[in-house]
Parts: structure tokens; C-alpha cells; sequence
């Protein structure tokens, strides 16, 4: 089969194990990985026989090589068209903004739709993050989050209901909370803990975002605090990893 390229910093540099032998699949995926940047976003790929001839491998291996970059998000498989350049990944920032204001300076019309609305009884460990009694009345929000239309993750929000009595009757949960909660209640969010996980999605989590079961997930815990430090939210957001990725910004 060709050699792949070896300059620094291509995957194939990364993908050298100690004893320099390079699987096969990698090398293909490697190959691959130089094919996507020639064709570009939306273009599909050769047919599966003429890729496997040309790298000189078999089917199996060219297989393998293309489901890896399908779980990265590298690829997207076309049921009866064949298998495409993916778009770039979306970026969501580390930082205390919200989903609506992420999605739109990339050019992005974000939405959502209600899946749950409902309240509940707060356990001891919402309780500690809410700032409330275990027992308390709590209000759980799920969502799913789209992108330009496109399913890409699922939201579920926790908040004091004695403290947002009127919310789940007022609020639209097709828009944006942080805005409902600055421009109506007058919530001024002022810290978030945020932890970053990988995780596969429950079979439920993965019918409702759409996604294969198997594609890993990036999982958000947030819990936000106003200006005077009360708890005002506990967030978990599940993002499809092959869809989505988070920057931030450090300073010494």
C-alpha cells in the first residue's frame, strides 16, 4: 500500500507505537485522513472498492479505517448515497454564555424542543447544589438542542422552584434560559463549576439526540451561582462528540 506521510504533527507521527509498526487500518486511516482535506466538506468519498484497491488493502481493513473516522466525526454515512466529508465541528466556549449566544457567533441558528417540564422532589445532593432542604420542590427542564436543525444534544436543567415559582408556566423553553433569567427575572450569573467528561449515551439519550450509541459523547456538569453566590441552576448537557467540541481561554 502507499506510505503515509511522516512530517511532524500528522497522525501518523502520533500513531507510531514504540516499536514502529503501524496497523494497517491506521495507515488507511492516515490516507483517508489526507483525502478529506483534498475533497473538503460535503463531498463524497470513492466507492469503497476503488479506495481499497488503491491503498492495496482489504475491504475489512478500509472499513475499520472508515468507521474510526465516522466516530470522529471526521465522515458521515449517507444511508443509500455513500459516505461524505463531514462539516467542521461545532464549537461551544468553556465560558458563562449560553448555548443561543455559542451557537450564533459561529454563524449558527440554535433551537431546542421540550422533552420533560416537570417538578420534583429534590434529593440530598440537588438539595446541596441548589441551596435547598432535601424534600424541596424542584424544577427539571429537558431539552434537546439543535444546530441549524440538526439534532446535536440533550440538556436537562435543575432549579429551586420556590425560588422561580412561576417559571415552568411562563418560560418558552424553545429559547434561551440565561436570557429569561437576566432580561425577566433579573439574575445576574456571576460563577460556574463546570466539569467535561466522556460518555456514551443511555439508549434513550441516543434516540432522542438521534445519534449511534456508539459514538462517544461529551457530558457537562454546570452548576451556576449568582452575584451573591446563591446556586441559581445545576446542568447536565450531554453534546454528541462527533458533532461538537469546547475551547477555552488560559491566562497566567
Amino acid at each position: 500500500m502507499p506510505t503515509p506521510s511522516h512530517r511532524a504533527g500528522e497522525p501518523v507521527r502520533a500513531g507510531i507505537p514504540e516499536h514502529g509498526r503501524v496497523p494497517r487500518y491506521y495507515a488507511v486511516k492516515t490516507l483517508l485522513l489526507a483525502l478529506i482535506e483534498e475533497l473538503g466538506e460535503g463531498v463524497a468519498l470513492p466507492s469503497e472498492r476503488e479506495l481499497a484497491e488503491r491503498f492495496e488493502v482489504s475491504r475489512v481493513t478500509f472499513r475499520q479505517a472508515v468507521s474510526e473516522l465516522v466516530l470522529e466525526g471526521r465522515l458521515v454515512r449517507r444511508q443509500g448515497s455513500g459516505t461524505f466529508v463531514a462539516p467542521p465541528k461545532l464549537v461551544q466556549p468553556l465560558a458563562l454564555v449560553s448555548y443561543t449566544e455559542g451557537m450564533r457567533s459561529q454563524g449558527v441558528e440554535p433551537s431546542r424542543y421540550l422533552v420533560t417540564s416537570e417538578y420534583m422532589a429534590a434529593d440530598e445532593r440537588l438539595a446541596a447544589d441548589l441551596g435547598i432542604e432535601p424534600g424541596d420542590p424542584a424544577l427539571h427542564i429537558e431539552r434537546v438542542l439543535l444546530a441549524d436543525s440538526e439534532r446535536i444534544g440533550l440538556e436537562s436543567t435543575y432549579l429551586s422552584a420556590r425560588r422561580f415559582p412561576d417559571l415552568l408556566s411562563v418560560f418558552d423553553p424553545a429559547t434561551s434560559l440565561y436570557a429569561y433569567l437576566t432580561q425577566q427575572v433579573g439574575i445576574v450569573l456571576a460563577h460556574a463549576e463546570e466539569r467535561v467528561e466522556t460518555v456514551l449515551a443511555t439508549p434513550r439519550e441516543a434516540l432522542l439526540i438521534g445519534t449511534n450509541p456508539a459514538v462517544p459523547m461529551l457530558l457537562l456538569h454546570r452548576l451556576t451561582r449568582d452575584d451573591a453566590g446563591v446556586p441559581v441552576e445545576r446542568v447536565r448537557s450531554l453534546y454528541r462528540g462527533d458533532r461538537f467540541s469546547f475551547v477555552t481561554q488560559l491566562n497566567l
